[in-house]
């Protein structure tokens, strides 16, 4: 199997406002897959559709070879709010995790639960933030899906829980081979620990690649102001703007920059997604900057 999810035309719509429209992708199996873009976007509409809580209004959606389906061993999920219950301990959790799913690895859960440092006879309610996330991702993880998705799971988290959540995730990739997406504002986090970018802007993707050669293929263009309509063979123009004397362009390019006219600068993963958020909204057009002229 090559594809983990894909999606064609996919909508959905709650009365006259869409979530998600028209959004076709194809999202690699075998990876550690990041979604990012603004609010808005129908990034959690898109995994909750892809776990089967919600229907599509219309288009195609394919996880795993399959149409989804709520409850599926093969699919797990981490909502938003990283869900757990509040008046059941940890080892409730686990005891639950165990009776609703055939493929539970209790030994992979009671690990998991030792290495972060969790008590078993601990309320979740009495959880910090950290904590809650990563019994909601033992609990997801312990079902063995070959398919893992994280709406936001470390939005609320502070630095080092943060860090801690993404360094078990990382170590449950390794161990277990599974495909996992997870959408985050937070750039930097994904950087760390994705291998693969998707850019999510108004349910279109505006771009998807593996990151080392998004990383390797985008550049900021310096130098004097001049007309864009014509740039070098294999450049595309993602964002531009303009002093009255000088352009600024991003641009992808499949082949070498030979014009030393311009000044040519490497862009890190967050100089890339704000430059085709920005491209996505209007915000990369032809203009030029208030105070500059």
């Amino acid at each position: 199997m090559t594809s983990a999810l894909i999606a064609e035309g996919l909508s959905k719509r709650y009365g006259r406002r869409f979530a998600l429209k028209d959004c076709t992708l194809d999202i690699p199996a075998g990876h550690v897959v990041g979604l990012v873009g603004p609010n808005g976007a129908g990034k959690s509409t898109l995994l909750q559709l892809a776990c089967g809580l919600l229907g599509p209004t219309s288009g195609r959606i394919e996880v795993l070879g399959a149409r989804p389906a709520s409850g599926s061993a093969q699919v797990g999920f981490v909502a938003q709010d990283t869900p757990v219950y509040a008046n059941l301990s940890v080892a409730d959790h686990l005891r639950m995790g165990a009776h609703l799913n055939p493929s539970w690895d209790t030994g992979l859960a009671e690990r998991r639960i030792a290495q972060v440092g969790l008590d078993p006879a601990q309320k979740a309610g009495k959880l910090s933030g950290g904590q809650r996330a990563q019994l909601a991702l033992t609990v997801a993880a312990a079902k063995r899906p070959n398919l893992l998705l994280l709406d936001e799971p470390v939005a609320a988290l502070d630095p080092l829980a943060r860090r801690n959540f993404l360094q078990g995730l990382m170590e449950l990739a390794a161990e277990q081979g599974m495909s996992i997406v997870m959408s985050s504002h937070l750039v930097a986090d994904l950087e760390r620990v994705c291998d693969h970018l998707i850019v999510l802007v108004a349910s279109r993707v505006r771009v998807a690649g593996d990151v080392d050669d998004l990383l390797a293929t985008h550049h900021r263009l310096v130098g004097r102001r001049r007309d864009t309509a014509n740039l070098g063979t294999g450049q595309a123009l993602i964002e531009q703007s303009h002093t009255a004397v000088q352009s600024t362009l991003v641009v992808r390019s499949t082949a070498p920059i030979v014009d030393a006219s311009w000044q040519v600068d490497r862009l890190d993963l967050e100089d890339i997604v704000l430059a085709y958020m920005s491209g996505a909204t209007g915000g990369g057009s032809d203009r030029v900057l208030e105070g500059q002229r």
